[in-house]
């Protein structure tokens, strides 16, 4: 008997709607492997439609005053309080995430940034009016940039469409906002939970998949195209983007460094970077995923790291035991196993190294060592619980392989020596450098990095005025 799939429909202008032409797509969960929903394959009328529903709405909602933009955010971050549970059921459903990590990991900092972002409606700042040229004074206007293409990535559906949208619309932009293909749920409910909040238009889903993304970057109406993703879909937004000189805000791939010296406590190491680098199956950009160790701690590292592995569990969503769920979907498991699968020589699986169960795109959290600085898993992204581990010999050494890489997202450094922590600090080429600790975040500090990991920030005061422009404002004082 076949079980009939919950239908989710596009958000715009206030209404919920399936595409026009009705096309649809299966959203499969990843801990089964079976569909429970479709979701709008949506086409150029829908992104027109989307698009001109933001337009109509821009004006009026650009010229609300900053403590309405908070209230509203305010209002946003309770609602999603209260309705807490159906975000993490919606979410499990699209990712396959622990519900108690669900629950304990997400939903608290998502409220938290949410009101962060109500805060920073109202310090919207610029420099002091003055007279810079004789009989003339200038001012300085930060005003909201305008319709937001944005899109948001699968490893973390709803976090990232907060991360998106609340900046946005606390700097008074209108967004129209595409989730994954393969996650749309839990954006879908935050569409419903928006809704009866903000004016009609100002914030709009669209479900699609990457040919509905390149739609909406593409449009001439958005100001700014903004996506989280991997780096290839960074290039083409860039491209696409470049034609009519939009704005770009990229979030794309990392490949985090974890710089371990000889003087660190290596129990303390191993447990914080186990959890940094196998939570949420290492689907996350920051994810310690490229361990350097200094050649003396190596072996006791290496080995106190594949015991951490072993003992790490991955499994079904209710378990309340398993520190990660499944790969977000099949190519994203047959990526992840293929770097495995294709391991040189003089590589050592230390721990896992295989696909768990039949059931659902699950894989064992595995360390491997013996690695050379060019060999294809050090040098690229592989999303998923995976730790390499290499040996290095002196500071110099760590911080040309820890920067040999496209990527420049985030890092750590793990040493006792205060000041060698701030000189590797200095020289490590990432966005962030964390000490003694990997993966925090806080809504106050920003979130970017450089190279091919892209440019902007989220997060922060700087993340918010990357959705804003300045305008300068000259008068005559002889009337």
């Amino acid at each position: 008997m076949s079980t009939e799939l919950r239908r989710l429909r596009n958000y715009i202008d206030g209404e919920f709607r399936d595409a026009a032409d009705g096309r649809t797509t299966e959203v499969v969960n990843p801990a089964t492997g079976e569909a429970y929903a479709t979701a709008p394959l949506s086409g150029q009328a829908d992104v027109d439609a989307a698009m001109e529903a933001a337009a109509r709405a821009f004006p009026a909602w650009r010229d609300t005053t900053p403590s309405e933009r908070q209230k509203a955010l305010l209002k946003i971050a309770d609602a999603f309080e209260e309705r807490a549970e159906e975000l993490i059921a919606a979410e499990v459903e699209n990712t396959g995430k622990p519900v108690g990590l669900t629950r304990s990991e997400e939903i608290p900092p998502m409220v938290d940034q949410i009101r962060f972002f109500a805060g920073a409606a109202r310090l919207l700042e610029g420099r002091s009016a003055g007279e810079y040229m004789d009989g003339m004074t200038s001012i300085i206007r930060r005003e909201p940039v305008g319709v937001c293409a944005q899109v948001a990535p699968w490893n973390y559906p709803m976090m990232m469409a907060v991360w998106k949208f609340a900046p946005a619309i606390a700097a008074g932009n209108t967004v129209v906002l595409k989730p994954s293909d393969t996650t749309p749920a839990s954006t879908v409910l935050i569409a419903d939970i928006i809704g009866s909040i903000l004016p009609k238009g100002v914030f709009n889903v669209i479900c699609g998949d990457r040919d509905t993304g390149r739609a909406m970057v593409e449009h001439p109406t958005p100001a700014m195209a903004s996506i989280t993703g991997s780096v290839r879909a960074g290039i083409s937004v860039a491209e696409s983007a470049s034609k009519d000189v939009k704005r770009v805000h990229l979030e794309l791939g990392g490949k985090a460094p974890v710089v371990v010296f000889e003087d660190t406590d290596i129990a303390k190491a191993v447990e914080d970077i186990s959890v940094a680098g196998f939570f949420n199956a290492g689907q996350d950009c920051t994810a310690a995923t490229r361990v350097l160790v200094q050649e003396s701690i190596h072996d006791e590292f290496v080995a106190a790291l594949a015991k951490a592995a072993s003992e790490t569990k991955t499994g079904q969503p209710d378990d309340d035991d398993v520190l990660f769920g499944p790969l977000n979907n099949p190519n994203q498991l047959k990526q992840v196993a293929g770097f495995i699968d294709r391991l040189p020589a003089h590589a050592k699986v230390e721990a896992g190294g295989q696909q768990v169960g039949d059931k659902g795109y699950f894989y064992a959290p595995t360390v491997v060592s013996g690695l050379k600085q060019d060999d294809e898993i050090v040098q690229n992204e592989v999303f998923g619980p995976v730790i390499t581990v290499q040996s290095f010999g002196d500071e110099d050494q760590a911080v040309e392989w820890a920067n040999g890489v496209e990527y420049a997202l985030a890092s750590s450094v793990w040493t006792k020596d205060h000041a060698r922590a701030m000189r590797m600090s200095k020289r490590l080429d990432f966005g962030c450098v964390w000490i003694n600790t990997h993966i925090p975040l806080v809504a106050e500090m920003p979130h970017g990095g450089f190279k091919k990991s892209g440019y902007g920030k989220d997060l922060s005061a700087y993340g918010f005025e990357d959705y804003t422009r300045i305008k300068h404002v000259m008068t005559s004082l002889d009337g």
